[in-house]
């Protein structure tokens, strides 16, 4: 759930700069919006927490809302029909639209609350070939984070989506934005279309789809987009916004980085983009003077992939602040901006922009997609890789069991914001299995003039 709250670990808002990542003037203000600001958000009279338009009453404390309806003085409550709703907590009869009791205030269970994919294999047997989980969390009333998985003829396809929360009807978006974007990725898929370009493609038309569900610029429902398509030799990830993917290996590490994690693709496209900034502004050795443009970390080369690393780049304030060298990694993610991003789907994202990039796996593991609701806690791929076991054997046996783990792992950690999980099993390829052993030559007989025997 992306926000604009800034004393939360887990809230993003629109943030400072315009679609593509631009600081002004070389410096992110973290509030500033593409043509505008997004409105801040509601809080609870009674109790602080967080709000939104349209509920009567506080999810956190019961508390009735400035507009809610007061409840009644007396009486007994209706008689239910026969298919109307009953609240879990009083019996009471009248739910609203957004399922709370307007009776005792008690949020019903939502249908959303808690979601389990599984995409069958190819046989139609056990296990299945692909598996994700969501979540609403501890903290707030609704899942606004959306699923979508599919197979495709040559491999599997998923879409995770995290609704802004300072957006109106963020779930809208996210459900939009998901659905929208699986279905054009395996149409375009069977259609024989380059992965990489359906990847590109889908993006755009579930942006279109999200900015349709817009009344006006300033009432845009929003969403962060990433997805993930493997095929018999490759993976695809593309992304708008902070919502990520992950290799898992069953590798051992590699050299470990100022954050005690292997080579990390992210950082190291970061890194050549702020010397690419630098050289073509002529700086030669001082800091990037001008805007980031994190569209531009796109790679048309195919990337061979080892270790357990992220594959995606957040689209947020606190990556520019990094690539800038304005701050480390660790202040970056301890500043109140953290994750205010820069890139998202929305009718008030005026330019879209796509990231899109292409892996080869040189071994087998799992392709995780996730929102902000696991990797706040498990930022790090490595620390990712541990919790699911052994990347290249555990969740191939049972990926929908790994999807829970992690669920899990994120509400035991807090669970302060919506989660959601894909997990993809990537198998060795061919080529890449063993050998099989030559066949052994005959036993010579034995000397007769040895003194050794075959036992």
């Amino acid at each position: 759930m992306d926000e604009h709250s800034v004393d939360e670990h887990d809230v993003n808002g629109h943030g400072a700069e315009a679609q593509g990542g631009e600081a002004q003037g070389g410096e992110a203000q973290g509030a500033e919006a593409q043509g505008g600001t997004k409105p801040a958000e509601l809080a609870c009279p009674t109790c602080g927490e967080v709000v939104y338009p349209g509920e009567d009453f506080c999810e956190a404390c019961g508390g009735r809302l400035g507009n809610g309806p007061a409840p009644d003085s007396g009486g007994a409550p209706a008689a239910p029909g026969p298919s109307a709703r009953v609240c879990a907590g009083c019996g009471g009869a009248r739910i609203d639209a957004d399922g709370y009791c307007e009776t005792c205030g008690l949020r019903q269970p939502a249908e959303r609350d808690h979601v389990e994919l599984e995409v069958p294999s190819a046989s139609g047997g056990d296990p299945p070939a692909a598996a994700g989980a969501s979540d609403r969390g501890k903290r707030y009333s609704r899942n606004e984070d959306a699923l979508a998985m599919a197979a495709h003829a040559n491999g599997i396809a998923a879409v995770v989506c995290d609704g802004v929360g300072s957006s109106p009807h963020p779930e809208d978006a996210s459900r939009a934005a998901a659905d929208t974007g699986a279905a054009d990725l395996v149409a375009r898929l069977d259609a024989g279309e380059d992965p990489a370009a359906a990847t590109r493609e889908a993006a755009l038309k579930a942006a279109a789809a999200v900015a349709a569900l817009a009344p006006s610029p300033s009432e845009s429902p929003s969403c962060t987009y990433v997805s993930a398509v493997t095929g018999p030799d490759s993976v695809t990830v593309g992304w708008i916004g902070d919502s990520r993917a992950y290799w898992l290996s069953g590798a051992a590490p590699g050299p470990a980085g100022p954050d005690g994690d292997g080579p990390d693709t992210a950082e190291l496209s970061m890194a050549e983009l702020t010397a690419d900034d630098e050289d073509a502004d002529g700086a030669g050795g001082g800091a990037a003077s001008g805007p980031l443009d994190t569209a531009d970390l796109d790679t048309a080369d195919i990337l061979a992939l080892g270790p357990s690393r992220q594959l995606t780049d957040d689209d947020s304030w606190a990556a520019i602040m990094v690539a800038q060298g304005a701050l480390t990694e660790a202040e970056a993610e301890a500043h109140p901006n953290a994750h205010v991003i820069t890139a998202w789907l929305g009718g008030d994202a005026e330019d879209v922009r796509p990231h899109v990039r292409t892996f080869t796996p040189d071994g087998p593991g799992t392709l995780l997609v996730c929102s902000d609701g696991l990797w706040n806690y498990f930022p790090r791929a490595a620390d990712l890789a541990a919790l699911v076991g052994d990347p290249a054997s555990g969740p191939a046996a049972d990926p929908l069991g790994t999807a829970r783990t992690l669920v899990r792992h994120a509400l035991d950690a807090g669970g302060r914001d919506n989660i959601t999980v894909a997990v993809i099993p990537i198998p060795a390829r061919a080529e890449d299995a063993p050998s099989a052993a030559p066949p052994a030559s005959p036993a010579s007989p034995p000397d007769p003039s040895s003194t050794e025997h075959d036992r």
